[in-house]
Order: structure tokens, then sequence, then C-alpha cells
């Protein structure tokens, strides 16, 4: 049992210590957070694995938190403990993350196929990874016309209208939409605005896929 003292002068040790950059701090959570899935998935408490590791509750603590960057040595007791390889806990660290920032107004304009003018296609970001392919779209109708291409594709798509009013038909299906209004729906029927019953029409449209489409 630690004494106050013992206690105080490792409080001192602490204060010492100096704070750790954005990049490490980051690495710090990754890795505690893995560890914590690793233990919750084994249904290990927090007593457990300090026993089976040799580490005190307190530092198993701080480390799951991501307060502390624990060395390697610590982690390979914590990797004994759980029974998975070290490097098990720096995966999720690995993981890219992407993100875009558009701001009002930008994006990139994209012509897709049988759009046309007074039809626009704004790209509001894209993500890298290969898994899974998302586009999401700002689209503004502002001219009228009796014919409207039905777009076919893989995957699916969600629509959210934002301004006007529009019936739009996927498949056999029309549906009339008005701001608020939204559709979600498998890409691969026939689908598209079949009228534009109130211009200008604003839309957000969400179109996801498995993998990259050739």
């Amino acid at each position: 049992m630690p004494t106050t003292e013992h206690k105080d002068h490792r409080n001192q040790i602490y204060a010492r210590l100096p704070e750790v950059g954005e990049k490490d701090r980051l690495l710090a959570e990754a890795i505690g957070a893995q560890i914590r899935e690793f233990r919750k998935q084994l249904k290990m408490t927090v007593v457990e694995v300090s026993k089976q590791s040799g580490l005190s509750q307190g530092m198993l603590s701080k480390i799951e938190r991501g307060v502390t960057s624990p060395s390697l040595s610590t982690l390979s007791a914590i990797a004994g403990a759980l029974n998975v390889p070290v490097t098990a806990f720096f995966r999720k660290y690995e993981e890219q993350r992407d993100c875009s920032y558009v701001r009002d107004g930008e994006g990139l304009v994209i012509e897709r196929r049988g759009s046309r003018a007074g039809h626009q296609y704004r790209l509001l970001g894209h993500n890298i990874s290969n898994r899974i392919n998302t586009e999401p779209y700002l689209i503004t109708l502002t001219d009228e016309s009796e014919v409207f291409p039905l777009f076919q594709h893989q995957g699916v798509e969600f629509i959210y209208l934002l301004e006007g009013e529009v019936l739009y038909r996927h498949a056999n299906q029309t549906y009339l939409l008005r701001p608020g209004d939204s559709l979600f729906f498998d890409a691969e029927a026939p689908h598209g605005p079949e009228k534009l019953i109130s211009l200008p029409i604003r839309m957000i449209a969400v179109l996801s896929r498995s993998g990259v489409e050739e």
C-alpha cells in the first residue's frame, strides 16, 4: 500500500512529464481505445488485465484513456495478457481517415452523362478508400425541360430536397418531393426527375457503392 509520501512523489514525477505533441496524443488515444476494445471483447476487467500484465490498475486505466504513452515493454506485457500481437494495438491509428471540407459555393462542378445546361452537379467530397466509394453532390436544376435522362449505376443513392418541388421517378414508381422530403433507393433501377414542378430545385444526393466502379 503506497504511503502518502510515495503518492506525492509519484504525482511530482507525473507533473514534470512533458506534454506529448498532437500526433503522439492521437497515437496514445488510438492505442488506448484498441486495448480497451480487445479487453472488452475478452470480457476481462481492468483488474484482471492488471494482474496478467503486472501493471497497476491506475497505469492501465491511463493507457486506455490515452492519458499516457506506454513504452514498448508495457505494450508487450498488455499484449501478452490479451493474447494479441503488439502490432494489433496500432491498427486503428494506421487506418486512413478521410475528410472533405467544402466552403459554401465551392466544390467541383461535374458534367454527368445526360446532364444539360441548367442542370448542375457540384461534387462536395470524395473518399479515398477503395472499400467503399461515396460521392455527395449538391444538384441544382434551373431549366424546365420535357425530357429528362434516367440514370442507372451501381450501389445505393440518397437524395434530400432542399428547395423547389419535383416529381422523381424510381423504377416504376414516382414520388412527389418537397423541401425536407428524401428518398433512399437501389441505384441500379432507372431513376431521375420526371417533372420539375417548382424551380429552382436544389437537392443533396449521396451516391455510394462498394469498391471502385470501372
